[in-house]
């Protein structure tokens, strides 16, 4: 529901934003209300339908424009400029602070090139920077993504593009030692444990163990099974693994059941507004059944 919400929100952002640059600039070439050629990417717990109370938004901006020509309108720009233009006033209605506090926080560093990258790209740009210079870690989180807002053709597109990338034969130790290496530096700087204190997130056996499980199984075995790029959550990506005998009933019952409880607890330290952290003692089991997983998955020769 609160994944609703923001798509919700999104899609009335993008036409508030679409009609207040149409109006100074005219449409881009191309384009017309009833098809903007421009879409919303969302990724980790936005993509994932995970949202939880006070979540950013991790979005990149996608457009189909091809035409350098000028907009048609009372001041005319580069038609690609439009958009760029347009993912600009989106984020100013999102984060502008007003007596009710900010909409969203929106974070875009996942576009290609990161913030040095356009905030808002072409889809095919998308697709060849996927192709030749992401790391592993963007494929990462690619799994975990879907188009929340934007045209129908768009979002077929972005399918398309993610399906390929994601169902990509890869070799399984070099794809093993990425995700390890990855991992252990998200630990390193972000975890905010203390003794006898568990970060539900960075902790070692906490949430960002059991995505990595989930997103090792979609990059290892999509080649041979690409039905498991289908759903960017967990618990379905969970539950597609067991369907193909990729994991054991136990060891999803295991992972799905610990991640509802984790995010439970996360919700109610966010209500709260509180440290997203509880006692090792509170979660020992949860937390040790995920490394042992993780060791079997991640740290096998």
């Amino acid at each position: 529901h609160l994944t609703a919400i923001a798509e919700a929100c999104l899609t009335h952002g993008i036409n508030l934003a679409w009609h207040q640059m149409v109006s100074r600039f005219g449409y881009p070439e191309g384009a017309s209300d009833e098809n903007k050629r421009f879409g919303v990417i969302g990724y980790g717990k936005l993509g994932g339908f995970e949202l939880g109370y006070g979540s950013d938004l991790d979005i990149v901006f996608v457009h189909e424009c091809d035409s350098m020509a000028p907009t048609a309108g009372p001041k005319p720009i580069d038609s690609r400029q439009f958009y760029l233009k347009l993912a600009q006033r989106i984020m100013h209605l999102f984060t502008t602070r007003t007596l009710s506090g900010e909409l969203y926080e929106i974070d875009t560093r996942l576009r290609p090139s990161g913030l040095s990258g356009l905030l808002a790209i072409h889809i095919e740009t998308f697709e060849d920077y996927q192709e030749t210079e992401a790391w592993t870690w963007e494929h990462q989180a690619l799994v975990r993504s879907r188009l929340v807002a934007g045209d129908t053709t768009l979002a077929a597109r972005f399918d398309e593009i993610k399906g390929k990338i994601l169902a990509r034969r890869r070799d399984s130790q070099s794809l093993r030692d990425d995700i390890v290496q990855m991992r252990q530096k998200m630990h390193d700087n972000l975890s905010k444990e203390r003794e006898e204190q568990f970060d539900l997130k960075q902790s070692r056996g906490g949430i960002a163990d059991i995505e990595f499980i989930g997103q090792y199984l979609v990059l290892a075995h999509s080649h041979r099974y690409p039905e498991l790029v289908t759903f960017p959550d967990n618990v379905r990506i969970f539950e597609q693994a067991l369907k193909l005998g990729l994991l054991s009933h136990g060891d999803a019952e295991s992972l799905i059941n610990t991640y509802l409880l984790y995010r439970a607890y996360y919700h109610k330290a966010s209500l709260n507004h509180d440290e997203k952290l509880v006692p090792v003692q509170q979660v020992a089991a949860s937390r040790n059944k995920v490394l042992e997983l993780w060791q079997r998955y991640l740290s096998e020769n």
